[in-house]
């Protein structure tokens, strides 16, 4: 596997010597101080180009940088409508085991990467194109205090959506009782774990992309429920994975909303929770729910 100085050196050396590319930035955890370094961090790079479309037409110089296991473009495809406007990438995983996310970019879309993100450092700067920049922050990725209303809405989507999961396990209906359960009602307890995190840290931390760094953040117990939630191959564990979920809920909502002087629908609650218990328990040939 190249090492990392191997790596940054292959990514500057070429864009050193192509007169198209006038400026590397990086992006990601690689710029991000509180990130732990591992073998799997990927290279987050953009290059700035004044010809984007001589790139594109001729991609044979991506293989300067090794040959690869797997490569995916997603401003190309059409299963995955394009988000990044004049931008194009290259995700390349390489058959040493490195990863380099490579972007290009129009040199005259600088100012429009400053304000895309904090977390950037400029490696290569050939014509002055960039001011002189803080260093990277991950600020933006920092939890953020929920509002009243966020607050309310994520209690209510949670037990709103709760019901759907009941009506499916009723109906023996598993792949969309547990879709319920992926899409909207874990999403909405982490959500909520994370404010809890948040509060406990002062809003000074982040829970990372889809949460992982949540376990340094809530107790060994919290951690251990929440996994047991994704134990969901047969009825039975669906059922237990649901009222898990609407346990760890409660208790962390009147955590948060006790400490930002929020309201906790407890009503909706306890309704809730009633109706759900009463689905469990009725028989498969019901005509009635109460």
């Amino acid at each position: 596997m190249r090492t990392e100085k191997e790596v940054f050196d292959l990514i500057l050396d070429f864009a050193k010597s192509d007169s198209r590319i006038r400026a590397v930035g990086m992006e990601g955890s690689r710029a991000n101080a509180n990130v732990p370094k591992d073998i799997f961090q990927d290279y987050d790079i953009s290059y700035f180009v004044t010809d984007k479309e001589s790139f594109l037409s001729n991609e044979h110089w991506i293989d300067i940088f090794g040959e690869r296991i797997i490569m995916q473009t997603p401003e190309i495809m059409s299963l995955f409508p394009p988000s990044l406007g004049n931008w194009f990438s290259y995700l390349m995983l390489f058959t040493d085991g490195n990863r380099i996310d490579l972007k290009l970019i129009p040199v005259n879309e600088t100012d429009l990467y400053i304000k895309s993100d904090k977390l950037i450092k400029i490696l290569l700067d050939k014509d002055g194109l960039f001011p002189v920049l803080p260093g990277p922050s991950d600020e933006d990725y920092h939890i953020k205090p929920p509002t009243r209303e966020y607050f309310a809405d994520c209690c209510n989507e949670f037990w709103w959506v709760s019901t759907y999961v009941a009506k499916g396990l009723w109906r023996k209906e598993i792949l969309y009782a547990n879709a319920h359960i992926n899409d909207y009602v874990r999403p909405s307890l982490l959500r909520m774990l994370g404010w809890k995190a948040g509060i406990l840290t002062e809003y000074k931390k982040s829970v990372g992309k889809d949460y992982k760094y949540l376990p340094q953040f809530i107790t060994k117990n919290e951690w251990e429920l929440l996994l047991s939630t994704y134990k969901n191959s047969n009825y039975e564990d669906c059922w237990t994975s649901l009222f898990t979920m609407t346990d760890l809920f409660r208790e962390t909502a009147l955590f948060v909303a006790e400490r930002l002087g929020y309201i906790y629908q407890e009503q909706d609650d306890k309704r809730v929770t009633k109706y759900l218990k009463q689905v469990n328990k009725l028989p498969d040939d019901a005509n009635t729910i109460f």
